[in-house]
């Protein structure tokens, strides 16, 4: 019997592991990379290295390595470099969390910005980091992505509590939860504390409002994605009701909730804030983004009639209809931007359809919402 060349082995065990990763079985598709790597070390007389971390983020073929509809990487060609995928764990108030940490390959010299990714409900980091390309765009532009992961035992279905008094300020429940994961990674890999953001879908979106508000001297902007501003809601029937028509004491004029008992106090700075919402979303009422801008423009400091509203409408590259609205001070500054997209369901703009809850129709959300948050330094400490 023949011996399999050692180039045809490789080709093999990598489209099994395409295979593998399209049938979401990660782990296995990592034993298939590690086997063929392996080979090829063994083959070029070179020690081999195993991955870190039970599971691992596969680009979508940005060197025709795994693709089938790709040439075959020659055998003597250096193998594309990939950032590491890896399942972590934290320890705050004695609860034990689980988080992913996305970290892009190559950037090992300068201190990164940091991006925190929360899930919505029944969704989780893998879902998430799926639907959204997040981890695509961090390998292209440089940055650390964190993944915080809400346990069925806080919530049964995977939902971060934006809706709960004792979530929703800080120094308590899950806003200093995520505080505290987010400086501990923050001091671990050396990220760049003027740039650090937060982000989040649904109930994740809720929750990103809450803690970059609770936590200004931490995040330098936030994004909210089909979401609720803080402090909307105090209990569950609270919560359905503000998620089918938004919260009923929000007002532009005011910039924002009513004081409510437990909610987020007034940060010591305006957070920069960027809202995508669909205006057909059944499950979180589009009004919700619009307060959620209006609450932003809130609490900035200053004369509102110094500030500047600049309304663009256009057309996604797939023909999806959207309006964005910027909102700046005299100097140019980015206070708050909205996206309305129309037609757009409760779902991630421009998403891929690997996750759950993505429209790819729509304007590039991701992408969008890092020009935003690369834009904005923010300081430490303020």
């Amino acid at each position: 019997m023949n011996e399999v060349p050692m180039h045809t082995q490789f080709q093999l065990l990598m489209r099994d592991a395409t295979r593998l990763t399209q049938a979401g079985r990660l782990n296995e598709a990592t034993e298939a990379i590690q086997r063929a790597l392996e080979g090829m070390a063994a083959a070029a007389g070179m020690p081999s290295q195993a991955f870190e971390g039970e599971a691992f983020e596969v680009k979508e073929n940005p060197s025709g390595l795994l693709g089938t509809d790709q040439p075959a990487l020659r055998p003597d060609a250096p193998a594309p470099q990939a950032g590491r995928f890896t399942d972590e764990r934290f320890v705050h108030g004695g609860v034990t969390r689980q988080y992913k940490l996305y970290q892009p390959a190559g950037r090992t010299s300068d201190a990164l910005p940091l991006v925190v990714m929360l899930h919505g409900c029944t969704q989780n980091p893998d879902d998430f980091a799926a639907g959204t390309g997040m981890n695509a765009l961090a390998d292209e532009l440089g940055f650390v992505v964190l993944y915080p992961a809400q346990s069925q035992a806080a919530n049964p279905q995977g939902c971060w509590n934006w809706f709960e008094h004792a979530h929703q300020k800080r120094g308590s429940g899950e806003p200093a939860a995520l505080a505290a994961l987010t400086l501990s990674v923050m001091q671990a890999h050396g990220i760049d504390a003027r740039r650090v953001f937060v982000a989040g879908l649904s109930a994740g979106g809720a929750m990103a409002d809450i803690v970059a508000n609770a936590y200004p001297d931490i995040f330098a902007a936030a994004g909210v994605h089909s979401g609720l501003p803080c402090g909307a809601a105090g209990s569950v029937s609270e919560a359905f009701a503000v998620m089918s028509g938004g919260a009923p004491d929000t007002s532009p004029m005011t910039g924002g909730m009513k004081k409510r008992r437990g909610a987020a106090q007034p940060a010591v700075r305006a957070v920069p804030t960027i809202v995508f919402h669909g205006d057909r979303d059944h499950t979180v009422h589009p009004r919700n983004g619009e307060q959620v801008i209006a609450a932003a423009l809130g609490r900035v400091a200053g004369q509102p009639e110094k500030r500047r509203t600049h309304t663009q409408q256009g057309v996604s590259e797939k023909g999806r209809h959207y309006t964005r609205i910027v909102h700046d001070d005299h100097d140019g500054a980015a206070l708050a931007e909205h996206w309305v997209v129309h037609g757009a369901g409760h779902a991630w703009s421009g998403g891929q359809a690997a996750g759950s809850y993505t429209d790819a129709g729509g304007p590039d959300a991701t992408r969008e919402m890092l020009r935003f948050f690369l834009a904005q330094v923010g300081t430490p400490g303020a």
